[in-house]
């Protein structure tokens, strides 16, 4: 580990987060492995802990390491990473990845079209049926995001008493309404996470998400729209952009 010049003009919290960047770049933590603590790092630069806290909120915000709520600061794991593809659940998602992917149903009920929230896209009578079913995503036992999908039960009779317990939901419908997805608009944004998921998914109020909605068609219209907020230190979209 290089040591740290005082008389260089670079402040110290600019060089302990360059120091910490070339040595998680070189492998000396691996992703998903824990830092040493703030006193731990002070003492080993020979600086403040509030110098070393803001070498890591640098980090952080770069998203080269994240922090766990009673756990400490983690490199991040940027295997998770979304991007060009098809209309594809997460499940399939995951396994191009090389990922196994998991669900736990935290909501399946039917609600109206009013209560559901509806897109203007997705047209249908305020008191239509609509199931609303509501789900942790995992990454093996790793939480990533809660999707909740409504799926309007006119086209879908049934749907409502079926089991999504670990079940692909486009799989279902492929094999029980022989229906297959033929695009899809998605819109995200960045926010925090509320109070309501910061449990479910194992961290902070207020931690970095992106708010994903989706509109999902098949040859007859928009059959789904879903919400989705994933966790931003375990899910990453990359897209790659070229001239034409």
């Amino acid at each position: 580990m290089k040591a740290l010049d005082s008389t260089s003009g670079v402040p110290l919290y600019l060089q302990v987060e360059r120091s910490l960047q070339q040595r998680i770049d070189e492998g000396e933590w691996l992703a998903g492995e824990r830092l040493p603590t703030e006193e731990e790092l002070g003492k080993a630069y020979g600086v403040s802990r509030v110098t070393v806290r803001q070498a890591l909120a640098r980090l952080v915000d770069r998203g080269a390491l994240v922090r766990e709520q009673g756990r400490g600061t983690f490199v991040r794991d940027t295997s998770l990473t979304a991007g060009a593809r098809g209309v594809t659940s997460f499940t399939a998602e995951l396994a191009d990845l090389g990922h196994t992917s998991g669900g736990r149903v935290l909501e399946q009920s039917v609600v109206t079209a009013e209560e559901a929230g509806l897109p203007p896209e997705m047209p249908s009578p305020p008191d239509a049926a609509v199931l609303r079913l509501r789900r942790l995503r995992t990454d093996g036992s790793r939480p990533v995001g809660v999707q909740t999908a409504l799926l309007p039960l006119e086209r879908f009779p049934g749907i409502a008493e079926l089991d999504f317990t670990d079940r692909s939901l486009y799989q279902v419908l492929k094999e029980t309404y022989g229906l297959v997805p033929r695009e899809a608009i998605e819109t995200f944004t960045v926010g925090g996470v509320l109070d309501e998921d910061a449990s479910t998914l194992g961290v902070a109020p207020g931690a970095h998400a992106f708010y994903v909605e989706r509109l999902t068609f098949d040859v007859h219209g928009p059959f789904e729209y879903v919400r989705s907020v994933m966790r931003g230190d375990r899910y990453r979209v990359r897209l790659a952009l070229r001239n034409p």
